[in-house]
């Protein structure tokens, strides 16, 4: 062998042992990289807590909070509603997009709307309505009205109506009165069923006994004047009749 191929022959040795060192290194590092990510799983694995969030010292969470009070009846709803007739047609612009709601007013991508309240679902003739809400055999009273307003989507699974629903009571209670009003035979109100936002909470008692004992009877003013003038005393008692005027006897 010449003393040239000699030389190439150590040259690409030492290529190859640089070679392998090189990637006996890199496979060294993944390694170790590999190891400390399992050992670092091990020791900092979490799971997800059966209830999320952070407990705070003197706040107690009560089953089914949901961040709002429960709904009143629809029927309270409408009570309240009524004290602002104006914000039903206000409300109902949210509509005016695809329906008309004027008597013999053409259809949108919606129907017509005069006169809807309490009549059949899908009663405007020539309008092609969906089959999930032409198929419902009810009529659009208080209650079905709020449900679809609420979520078209789930009162008729099918529905081609897209508008998302109102989520608010209020506002579908005054939607509802502005419809109920574009007709020509309205239907009643239905009786609330308890003291409305609008009537400023429960009222107060009238009963002129309020806060006495079970037995204790009520005296009136009228009566308490006929009493004899020692029998009612005190700062605050009525004066008996002809009290402060009459004369005494003389002895």
């Amino acid at each position: 062998m010449s003393a040239e191929r000699k030389l190439l022959t150590n040259k690409k040795a030492d290529m190859d042992d640089r070679t392998n060192t090189i990637a006996g290194w890199v496979l060294a590092a993944a390694g170790l990289a590999l190891g400390a990510s399992i050992v670092s799983g091990n020791v900092f694995k979490g799971e997800r807590p059966e209830t999320m969030g952070y407990p705070i010292e003197g706040v107690e969470r009560e089953e089914g909070e949901g961040g709002a009070e429960p709904e009143q009846p629809i029927a309270n709803l409408l009570a309240a509603a009524a004290s602002d007739p104006t914000k039903g047609a206000q409300v109902f612009k949210k509509c005016a997009s695809c329906h008309s709601i004027e008597q013999g007013g053409a259809n949108g991508i919606g129907p017509n709307l005069y006169g809807t309240m309490g009549k059949p679902h899908g009663h405007v003739p020539g309008f092609a309505y969906s089959a999930a809400l032409k198929g419902k055999a009810a009529t659009w009273g208080w209650e079905e009205m709020n449900a679809w307003l609420l979520s078209p989507k789930k009162y008729a699974e099918g529905t081609k109506m897209t508008f998302a629903g109102l989520s608010k009571g209020e506002d579908r209670a005054a939607l509802m009165l502005y419809l109920n009003s574009m007709s020509q035979s309205p239907l009643p109100l239905p009786a609330a069923t308890g003291p409305t936002e609008a009537a400023g909470g429960p009222a107060q008692p009238t009963n002129p006994g309020a806060g006495k004992a079970e037995n204790e009877p009520v005296i009136t003013e009228e009566q308490a004047r006929q009493q004899p003038r020692g029998n009612v005393g005190g700062e605050g008692a009525p004066e008996a009749a002809g009290g402060s005027d009459q004369q005494r006897p003389r002895d």
